[in-house]
């Protein structure tokens, strides 16, 4: 009951498209730093939450959990001493993959002027504020839209080494 609950939220969640729903919360909470991180949170969480139940749905019908329950372990040492570590892999590799995506998003957020407010410093309002000095200074714009292209190529590359670092399928 608590699964299909939770899948069903995930569902709904996943209904509205990624940037429309930052849009909506950082435009109905107003902008702040706490509110990005609430709105960038809450269209991250899903596909998280999905595949980690994908994982441990997985994992529950493995031959170690049933020799643990033979031996007499509970249900709660099985998933913490078991289930849990031989899920993480993927997950951790899921979160290095999915930190470009933030960065764009709260760039595109900030662009729009709903991210971070303007004491805080951020991409996209750098390139917000250089557009209009596209023609004089186009280093303005440029030079935050080269680092976010830097940030996010090297949390790929380093995404792709750790799933490539610890998927056991892969020959060492």
């Amino acid at each position: 009951m608590i699964d299909s609950f939770i899948s069903r939220a995930f569902d709904v969640i996943f209904s509205f498209p990624g940037l429309l729903l930052f849009l909506v919360i950082t435009g109905t909470l107003g902008a702040s730093i706490q509110v990005a991180i609430v709105a960038l949170t809450v269209g991250s969480v899903p596909s998280f939450g999905r595949l980690m139940r994908e994982r441990v749905l997985s994992q529950r019908s493995r031959q170690y959990v049933e020799a643990a329950q033979c031996m007499g372990a509970g249900a709660w040492h099985i998933m913490v001493q078991h289930v849990l570590p031989n899920s993480m892999t993927p997950v951790l590799v899921q979160a290095a993959l999915a930190i470009p995506g933030v960065i764009l998003a709260e760039a595109a957020l900030s662009y729009l002027g709903l991210g971070v407010p303007p004491p805080t410093p951020s991409w996209g309002k750098m390139i917000s504020e250089g557009q209009d000095l596209l023609e004089v200074a186009p280093w303005i714009s440029l030079i935050p839209g080269f680092f976010i292209l830097l940030a996010t190529l090297g949390f790929n590359l380093v995404g792709d080494g750790l799933r490539d670092f610890l998927d056991p399928t892969q020959l060492k």
